[in-house]
């Protein structure tokens, strides 16, 4: 069995193209900014947010090393994705939501200003494009967070959306689980 990880970076292999838009929504050390570069490619395009300087800077710094001139760093909350996009159409999303590793703690992603994200994403999401949410539940607030995303996630309407939940449940403290969800309807919004 693939880790969450592995799985989350899986589920958008299958759906991104070369040439498509994608959104890394929580940069933070780069991996996941990384990629989504290599699956759009040189003509795609990715946008990748956090609030705090040194996940910017460790971002800029791995997109850097790598040659990713297709990917856009921005110092800004994600709940701002909007002012950024201009109703392109994106392809996929990924959120690690919790806080920085190696960094402040105290600094975590926040269920309103996460949902506003998604929302957002969601009204612009290809058909087939899939959202990724990596759900680490394990510090305050944690568990909040986790409850409203689940909530919201149970709420998108069937006739438009699958939601998968990928988890294992025999790991100990708080293992961190994947919310997918996949637009399957080009009108929903």
């Amino acid at each position: 069995m693939q880790s969450v990880i592995q799985f989350s970076h899986q589920l958008l292999a299958d759906t991104l193209k070369p040439g498509d838009l994608a959104i890394d929504a929580t940069c933070g050390n780069g991996h996941d900014t990384l990629k989504l570069a290599q699956f759009v490619g040189e003509k795609g395009k990715v946008y990748a947010f956090d609030i705090q300087e040194q996940a910017i800077e460790n971002t800029r710094s791995l997109v850097s090393n790598a040659n990713m001139k297709q990917v856009e760093i921005i110092h800004d909350g994600h709940q701002h994705i909007e002012q950024y996009l201009d109703q392109q159409p994106i392809a996929g999303a990924i959120f690690n939501l919790g806080y920085l590793p190696k960094a402040d703690h105290s600094i975590t992603t926040l269920p309103k200003t996460t949902i506003s994200a998604v929302d957002t994403i969601l009204s612009v999401l290809k058909q087939n494009g899939r959202v990724v949410l990596v759900i680490y539940h394990g510090h305050p607030g944690g568990a909040d967070e986790r409850d409203q995303l689940l909530s919201y996630c149970q709420q998108l309407d069937q006739k438009n959306y699958q939601v998968l939940q990928y988890q294992f449940i025999n790991q100990r403290n708080h293992p961190p689980f994947i919310l997918a969800i996949e637009k399957t309807s080009t009108s929903a919004s």
